[in-house]
């Protein structure tokens, strides 16, 4: 497993610096999103094609991470390739680093490949469960992870058609799953990570999986996601963005209130 792991994270390694080396060609530090999501998928491949648990097990992991990292990866090369300036988040971070810049976001983007081989640790711990036959907990994880994957997806495609109709253009999405959740890709990514808990709980040391779908709580509540996402819609839209604050679930997709 350990071997499996330091063979992710050199590969990993490898692709965050292709995408380094892009993001000082074209200035947008964006691509570190889609090596991260990429490397997902990266992990549960490697982690499913070296365990030695049994060939369902094994495929069940590949079929999960790798199928989440590359359709979420495919998505946001799209919107990076095709937006036309540099997500707000990054943005700022380089105003806030003013020198130096392009060695820090190395040491960032190098991060990033770090952070998914731990997070790729649901992945390895399956992939070395030594049961010989699939449990109910990863029945489970498989529907679960079903039932996100597809809302994630859907989630995505709602957003990307709103925002490409050009009468779009300063107003909020409140389509589909938008009407009920301001940011329901959010809430549907952590599922995926409830599910890749489940299917490592059975394994030796698969409580260990938890820190996964807690960190990525931590950061969509209160790092990286609901925080910086809010902050730029309130900076584009101001009135329309706080009256959709005011009448929709911030996280998990509810009944709006009635409009103020």
């Amino acid at each position: 497993m350990m071997l499996a792991a330091l063979w992710g994270a050199g590969i990993l390694s490898l692709m965050q610096l292709g995408f380094w080396l892009w993001q000082r060609r074209t200035r947008n530090a964006g691509w570190v999103d889609v090596g991260w999501a990429l490397g997902l998928a990266v992990v549960a491949i490697l982690a499913a094609s070296a365990g030695p648990a049994p060939l369902e097990r094994r495929l069940l992991v590949g079929v999960m991470g790798g199928l989440h990292g590359l359709r979420l990866g495919l998505h946001l090369w799209h919107r990076v390739a095709t937006e036309a300036h540099e997500d707000g988040r990054y943005q700022a971070i380089r105003e806030a680093w003013k020198t130096g810049v392009n060695v820090k976001f190395f040491a960032f983007f190098q991060a990033q490949a770090l952070l998914d081989v731990l997070l790729g640790l649901p992945f390895l711990l399956a992939a070395w469960n030594p049961q010989s036959h699939l449990n109910p907990l990863e029945w489970a994880a498989a529907l679960l992870w079903l039932g996100a994957w597809f809302g994630e997806s859907v989630a995505d495609g709602q957003l990307r058609r709103f925002k490409a109709r050009p009468e779009s253009r300063g107003r909020t999405c409140r389509e589909g799953l938008w009407r009920h959740s301001r940011h329901p890709n959010y809430f549907f990514e952590w599922l995926v990570w409830v599910a890749y808990l489940l299917l490592a709980l059975s394994a030796p040391w698969g409580w260990t999986s938890v820190l996964c779908p807690a960190l990525m709580l931590y950061f969509l509540l209160r790092v990286t996601g609901i925080p910086y996402t809010e902050a730029q819609s309130l900076r584009s839209r101001p009135e329309d963005y706080a009256r959709y604050q005011r009448e929709t679930s911030s996280f998990i997709p509810w009944f709006p209130k009635a409009q103020a």
